[in-house]
């Protein structure tokens, strides 16, 4: 049985992805810490677009914010990138040219599920190319204006399924969807 590959993105109202540190801390809770270690529990690998690499690459590594310190720090990490020369956070591999063809030999191995975390770009391409099975948005009670979205000037419709929602008593809606078969 071949792994699944789950997202997990941080929402505003508007659906602003980019920066959820403006919007979120004022609602990330102890209820959303123990969300949190619930979906990141069954997670045994990372995939990491390059800018969500080079953003966490400098704070992650010597933070103490529990749960998700010790368990991106452990877990080992993929970045897909065509521009990165080498990574040096410990756990970390480089994916050079075809990501999708990477993604699918990773979702053959051995293992549990491969978490997206950030990363909206490569979200972006993984649903286009049929290999994200899951995405999770907390929504957070919030508008939070310009920012980058999930589908900014992407072409095509894309159908998800819902399949989970689950409330928060501050408020986040934690909406999981599933791409719809075609």
């Amino acid at each position: 049985m071949a792994r699944t590959v789950s997202s997990y993105l941080l929402s505003s109202l508007d659906g602003v992805l980019k920066d959820p540190n403006e919007f979120v801390f004022d609602r990330f809770d102890e209820e959303m810490l123990a969300r949190l270690k619930q979906i990141i529990e069954p997670q045994d690998a990372v995939l990491l677009g390059r800018v969500t690499y080079e953003l966490w690459q400098p704070h992650w590594p010597s933070s103490t914010h529990e749960p998700f310190a010790s368990f991106i720090n452990n877990t080992p990490k993929y970045v897909a990138s065509t521009t990165l020369g080498d990574v040096d956070w410990s756990n970390t591999t480089l994916i050079e040219g075809d990501v999708s063809h990477a993604v699918a030999q990773l979702k053959e191995r051995p293992g549990g599920e491969i978490g997206v975390h950030g990363s909206v770009s490569l979200v972006r391409h993984l649903i286009d190319e049929g290999l994200l099975d899951e995405l999770k948005l907390a929504v957070f009670p919030v508008f939070a204006g310009k920012g980058l979205r999930l589908y900014d000037g992407a072409d095509g419709m894309r159908r998800m399924d819902l399949v989970d929602v689950d409330r928060t008593g501050a408020g986040v809606l934690i909406l999981t969807y599933r791409p719809r078969l075609r």
